[in-house]
């Protein structure tokens, strides 16, 4: 390292860590996309499917940031996170939980590469590889 101070996630600005760790997401080929992401919405309010064809790298890593940074949240948790404002036409717009599947698939796979762990309590922690992979990543940053 050029700086003897180690970088981890909190260190860097969230915007730059999560471009980051979707590239190094998608490099790594460990995430096997399912056959759903190209015609998914991300929630029920949604009237359109992202643009960005990168979109379910963008949010895994994301979601992994956010368990870093607050141990034990689940699928319910992310979907009110990721959630917003659905437009009722002339009716008032109303708050509303974003797509619950996409939450919980992008979890299980994050498991599988061992980045994330089941927490006794409740929710999702990080492992401590998984703790060291996003600081290696943040340190690039």
């Amino acid at each position: 390292m050029e700086n003897a101070v180690a970088k981890t996630v909190k260190d860097v600005s969230p915007h730059e860590f999560v471009k980051a760790y979707s590239a190094h997401l998608k490099r790594s080929g460990k995430m096997e996309l399912p056959e759903w992401t190209d015609i998914v919405k991300t929630g029920r309010f949604k009237e359109l499917a992202p643009y960005d064809p990168d979109w379910y790298y963008i949010r895994a890593a994301s979601m992994a940031r956010k368990i870093y940074l607050r141990q034990g949240i689940g699928v319910g948790g992310f979907q009110k996170i990721y959630g917003g404002r659905k437009r009722n036409g002339s009716r008032p717009p109303h708050f509303c939980k974003s797509s619950g599947a996409i939450a919980r698939h992008i979890l299980q796979q994050l498991e599988t590469m061992n980045i994330i762990e089941i927490d006794p309590k409740g929710g999702r922690k990080i492992t401590s590889q998984g703790q060291r992979d996003l600081d290696q990543v943040a340190g690039r940053v």
